[in-house]
């Protein structure tokens, strides 16, 4: 199972497509129906209920199609933009979709808090992941609960999905609000030395949060998951 290159691309392309309709309020209904089929590429097909052998195979169904526990696992890792395993990578990316449409957008609790995560994951952190050590880098790696991390990435993708349909048009255009900003630093979701990410969600709208990070971080950290893995099983 390999998603060409072109495939990527038009994903980007309609990326941008995406963020055109999302300031267009005449554009609100494609940009939600846009957003959701971007979305789901993102995630394994039952997510979404996507038909795999139907459709288009989705960017974690490759990632996860022939994997290795110990490639999951593997830390450090030798690529030119990243150390992190891919379990780590798929922690960051759930945590932090999980606090910005949980609590910034729909001014909710995270799941993580409301299905006991911390405990189901068998790790000792609740934040993002930025500015963490190696040494926690490493413990994360090692004891992370794949399967519950899998099971956690798909009820995140779920609630986000279920928040975005809810929306209203001039919701998009809404500030992120202080009280959830301040919310999230009084639960310690990010590290002391990782203010800045709090800084800059609470300079963005709804949309913006909607483009980054519920997709195209998502994408970003699911592409280097692949590459890693192409790196680890080539050389077995």
């Amino acid at each position: 199972m390999t998603i060409q290159l072109a495939e990527r691309k038009r994903w980007n392309a309609e990326h941008q497509r995406l963020t055109a309709l999302l300031k267009n309020p005449r554009g609100y209904e494609q940009a939600v129906e846009l957003f959701l089929s971007q979305h789901a590429w993102l995630y394994v097909s039952k997510m979404a209920d996507v038909d795999a052998a139907a459709k288009l195979s989705t960017l974690e169904d490759e990632l996860l199609d022939g994997i290795r526990e110990e490639t999951l696992r593997q830390y450090p890792v030798k690529a030119p933009d990243t150390t992190n395993s891919i379990v780590w990578h798929l922690w960051h990316i759930a945590r932090i979709e999980d606090m910005t449409v949980n609590v910034l957008i729909g001014g909710r609790e995270q799941i993580f808090a409301e299905g006991n995560w911390l405990s189901k994951l068998r790790i000792s952190c609740a934040h993002t992941g930025n500015g963490m050590t190696e040494e926690e880098a490493a413990e994360l790696s090692a004891g992370i609960d794949i399967d519950a991390l899998l099971d956690y990435r798909i009820e995140v993708g779920r609630r986000t999905r279920e928040i975005v349909r809810s929306m209203e048009p001039a919701e998009m255009k809404r500030k992120v609000p202080a009280s959830g900003i301040d919310k999230l630093r009084a639960q310690n979701a990010v590290k002391p030395d990782a203010e800045w990410l709090l800084e800059y969600w609470g300079k963005k709208t709804f949309a913006g949060l909607i483009l980054m990070p519920a997709t195209r971080h998502n994408f970003l950290h699911l592409n280097k998951a692949i590459r890693i893995k192409q790196r680890i099983q080539k050389k077995s």
